[in-house]
């Protein structure tokens, strides 16, 4: 899928790198720290192995996590989000806030780990100080 899109659009460049199918979902176990290819591939019941292998090579490419040897004969790599990989914490907590409000079956939820109630993701502007609604944003 690799630059599959030729658009003057974040969205489309984004899904360039992330789009791909099981893509999201190694990141996801890289998150909850099954950060070893066997771990990863335990924990994603169907993909194929090559598959697997490709996506952390093009992950790594992609700067969105880095292999660390932790073992040479054989070679075995742990994988470890790098900060850009770790920025998409926002993006994985919108699709489960999203999954919350539209799936017929949702999985997870959004916990404030404090009170125990669910959150909700709001937008705010650091230049006025304010939380903004959805209505008051302009793409440029």
């Amino acid at each position: 899928m690799k630059n599959l899109y030729d658009l003057p659009c974040n969205i489309a460049q984004t899904l360039n790198i992330i789009g791909d199918k099981w893509t999201l979902l190694i990141l996801r176990q890289i998150m909850m720290e099954h950060d070893t290819y066997t771990e990863i591939l335990q924990n994603l019941e169907g993909i194929p192995t090559n598959l697997l292998s490709d996506r952390l090579k093009s992950l790594v490419e992609d700067e969105l996590i880095s292999s660390e040897l932790y073992q040479a004969h054989p070679p075995r790599y742990r994988y470890l989000l790098t900060e850009s990989g770790m920025d998409l914490t926002d993006v994985f907590n919108s699709i489960i806030l999203w999954g919350e409000r539209n799936l017929n079956k949702c999985h997870k939820k959004l916990i404030h780990s404090e009170c125990g109630h669910k959150i909700e993701m709001a937008y705010y502007c650091p230049s006025c100080g304010e939380n903004i609604s959805k209505d008051d944003i302009t793409i440029e």
